[in-house]
């Protein structure tokens, strides 16, 4: 299925708009690849290949790229490739008939957020693939998609981005530990605690049982 879309200016990166997706927190980080992605495609300009699959497990992302703009979706793997770039497609033909006279002149980040309104309804024609129309769609022989490259995005992310991912895994495997260390300082206090009280319990024990048979006994 799709899980996410947006679309960027490539000269700069800024994203012009965005399929506003209840997207996961576990796919957080699949967001800021394709910040890095944009940002990685607005230093290179027009040397990257206009079409495009990257793949960044268990999703896969594609794109392409028209004059100034980048079309993109993570859709998951087993998601037909076919049906992803007549999607992009789709948003392509009218994102320019509407905002294509505009696209140069936005100045601040998703200054066409209302196109997400297109973004939906054009994805839920594309979730479902067995769709009698997606399954004429797959068939078009007028539009093939086996020239177009699948890479890993790793190998298109700009060493920066790498190195601050790198960094920000780093972190979180220090926190981590960390929390680890403290959970670990917690149980053996409490085993301490425990060698401590229970030779305390065996006497005690010892005792009341004595007080109790002497009581019996008398």
């Amino acid at each position: 299925m799709v899980r996410f879309t947006m679309i960027a200016r490539v000269t700069d990166g800024i994203p012009l708009a965005v399929g506003l997706d209840d997207i996961q927190e576990s796919e957080i980080f699949y967001k800021q690849q394709v910040k890095a992605l944009f940002k990685n495609l607005s230093s290179r300009g027009q040397n990257e290949p206009s079409r495009m699959s990257l793949e960044s497990k268990p999703y896969i992302f594609h794109y392409i790229i028209e004059g100034p703009v980048c079309y993109l979706t993570m859709c998951d793997r087993a998601y037909p490739r076919k049906l992803a770039f007549h999607y992009l497609e789709d948003l392509r033909n009218e994102f320019e008939r509407v905002n294509g006279a505009q696209i140069e002149r936005a100045a601040r980040p998703y200054a066409f957020v209302k196109f997400d309104t297109f973004i939906q309804k054009t994805k839920k024609l594309y979730q479902d693939s067995r769709t009698q129309r997606n399954i004429s769609k797959l068939n078009d022989e007028l539009y093939e998609v086996h020239q177009i490259m699948t890479r890993n995005i790793q190998e298109v992310l700009i060493p920066g981005e790498k190195l601050d991912q790198l960094s920000q895994m780093t972190s979180h495997l220090a926190s981590e530990t960390r929390a680890h260390a403290d959970k670990a300082g917690d149980l053996n206090r409490r085993q301490a605690l425990i060698r401590e009280c229970v030779p305390v319990a065996v006497v005690l024990g010892v005792v009341l049982l004595v007080f109790w048979l002497k009581t019996k006994l008398y």
